[in-house]
Parts: structure tokens; sequence; C-alpha cells
């Protein structure tokens, strides 16, 4: 009987909201789950532009290679020319080496940018 007057009488008092510990404990967990989550997305956005970066000079050295199978030459290749083989190339620049005997295909996304060598060369990634 006790316990439902107090209730009765809290209920009356028509106390609402939050104190200020309240509060504070909820802003203390937000900062924890932000302090956790914050680097995470970074490291998950630096991997994703790594990837990406990799991705579009891997998917133009085969409008490099149709370049050159319809030329016998590198020369003159850039990356209008590799855009007409393929409309999905996306590249920042197209570079032709050894005079017709090569090339250097480079792309960037975000702070990462990919460069590939060839014909039959590797793909190299700066992501600082």
């Amino acid at each position: 009987m006790y316990f439902l007057t107090k209730l009765q009488r809290r209920l009356r008092n028509d106390d609402r909201g939050f104190t200020l510990i309240e509060l504070l404990v909820v802003l203390v967990i937000i900062g924890v789950l932000l302090a956790i989550a914050v680097p995470s997305y970074l490291g998950f956005k630096k991997r994703a532009e790594k990837n990406a970066s990799n991705s579009n000079v891997r998917s133009a050295i085969p409008a490099a290679e149709a370049y050159y199978s319809d030329n016998d030459t590198y020369a003159g290749m850039d990356l209008p020319a590799l855009q007409a083989i393929d409309k999905g190339v996306s590249l920042v620049s197209v570079t032709v080496t050894g005079g017709g005997t090569g090339w250097t295909l480079t792309a960037t996304v975000g702070n990462c940018t990919a460069t590939a060598t060839g014909p039959g060369g590797s793909i190299a990634n700066t992501c600082p």
C-alpha cells in the first residue's frame, strides 16, 4: 500500500524529463561509439579508394591492347582514343613511352593514385 501511495504522489508532482547525470551518460556513450566508428570508417574509405583506382587502371588495359591491335603501335594513344574503344575507361592520364612501344596509365580516386606500365607491367598504387 505504501508503494502505491508513493507512486501516486510522484505522478502528481509531474516530474518529467531527464536529469543532468542521465544526459551526460548518454553523451559519453555517444562519444565512445564515435571514437570507435570514425577510424574504422576512414580505413574503409581509404581501402575503397585504393581498390577503385586499381580497378580503373585494370579496366583500361584491355582498351590499350585493343588500340595496339588496331594500330600496331601505341603511338597516338590518348584518353579519347581509349574511350572510343571502351566508354567505361576513366583515367587521369595516358602516356606513351618508348616511341610507341609502351604505355603508362594513371587513375586517381580520392587521394589514391594507381599507375600501370605496360605492356606486361604491374600496377603500383600510392595512397597517403
